[in-house]
């Protein structure tokens, strides 16, 4: 017979697969590209570290949680980077099926708590959900900008396409992040391209 606890391990086991997934970013000494994981790890650290850029409504816990969580569906689906070309609609469609495997590894109440919370970033509507989405967008220009243009190189990215793919996405939960980010994102286009 499983256990409760047998789930939550089994779950846990498949949280680790997280780690085999690369990303599009760079780690901030352009070493190697970061993993999924570091990436959720780094922006739970970033929540942290930024909440006071949150606005009076946000539940920086729940961002917390959030951003551990919102990338799991990853070991499925895969990491589609923000200026690669995918099909939105297949890959949120893979996103949902990945979401019922992985979630429902776990024991139905876990299930149901943790996919409602990815669910709710995901959906991008509360002030908590906006804020963590924009701690999602910003993080990888941080490391970009550290890295002497990461990915920006690779995708051959421009910064009318910087700011129309990702400015608006940070701009929405963190204006002050937005901000910050324009004007050094700004700063490394006019002097690198």
């Amino acid at each position: 017979m499983t256990t409760r606890l047998d789930r939550q391990i089994a779950f846990l086991n498949e949280a680790d697969k997280l780690k085999s997934v690369n990303r599009g970013t760079l780690l901030c000494d352009a070493s190697r590209p970061e993993n999924s994981a570091e990436h959720s790890w780094h922006l739970t650290l970033y929540a942290l570290v930024l909440a006071d850029q949150a606005g009076p409504d946000v539940d920086v816990t729940r961002v917390t949680k959030m951003l551990i969580l919102h990338d799991l569906v990853e070991i499925d689906a895969g990491d589609n980077p923000i200026f690669g070309t995918y099909e939105q609609t297949d890959m949120e469609a893979q996103e949902q099926l990945a979401a019922d495997r992985i979630f429902g590894l776990l024991p139905d109440d876990l299930r149901d708590d943790l996919r409602a919370t990815w669910e709710e970033f995901e959906a991008c509507e509360t002030p908590t959900a906006r804020f963590a989405k924009s701690l999602d967008r910003f993080q990888p220009p941080m490391q970009n900008l550290a890295a002497g243009g990461g990915s920006w190189i690779e995708y051959n990215v421009t910064e009318d396409q910087f700011v129309e793919k990702v400015g608006s996405r940070i701009a929405h939960g963190a204006p002050g992040l937005w901000a910050y980010a324009r004007k050094h994102v700004s700063a490394w286009f006019s002097t690198h391209r």
